[in-house]
């Protein structure tokens, strides 16, 4: 099994195999052995750790306080799992409350129309994989253009650099992701 991996590593890293195939390997063996890293987008530097948490939301609950910029998901008897995140920079900050409309893996990128006029230089679609801004995991949140979404910039993650969406390390959007579903709702708090 471990040469096995190390082969489809190195095989996902010159290109051989596609992400979709690679991300499929690596998920499973994730979600099996907790000290398994994945090999792109980097560690986030706040780790993912359960607190205690009292605010009155049910189990399941997203809640982003983008002061704080972190991301926490409701757990039972008072806890969260809680989570570092790049938040929107000045002008891009918002809040409310919508839910979870999609989920997808290795999503594609079209950018909007608004941020290609403020960036032409911005490429008008990219396939999803491993170079693309929104990483391994994309879950998108009601009729906005903002979503919850990986990055291969893990050094972002606890700054405020995005156009509102809020961004995770690959290896943490991959954790929620498998955590939550289509209709979980997700509070925005300033």
């Amino acid at each position: 099994m471990k040469r096995g991996l190390i082969v489809l590593l190195a095989a996902a890293t010159w290109g051989l195999v596609t992400a979709g195939s690679a991300s499929a390997q690596m998920d499973s063996r994730s979600i099996m052995d907790p000290n398994f890293r994945l090999p792109f987008g980097g560690a986030s530097s706040i780790p993912r750790t359960t607190v205690n948490f009292t605010e009155n939301y049910a189990p399941g609950t997203i809640v982003i306080n983008t002061k704080e910029r972190r991301l926490y998901l409701v757990q039972p008897n008072g806890t969260a799992l809680r989570y570092g995140i790049g938040v929107g920079r000045d002008g891009f900050r918002w809040s409310g409350t919508h839910r979870i409309t999609a989920k997808k893996e290795w999503p594609d990128w079209t950018p909007p129309s608004q941020m290609l006029r403020r960036r032409p230089d911005l490429p008008r679609h990219m396939k999803g994989g491993i170079e693309n801004p929104l990483g391994a995991r994309a879950m998108y949140l009601g009729s906005t253009l903002y979503r919850i979404h990986g990055s291969n910039e893990p050094e972002t993650i606890g700054q405020a650099v995005s156009s509102g969406c809020f961004r995770m390390t690959n290896e943490d959007v991959t954790d929620l992701y498998s955590r939550v579903r289509v209709g979980t709702t997700v509070v925005v708090k300033n």
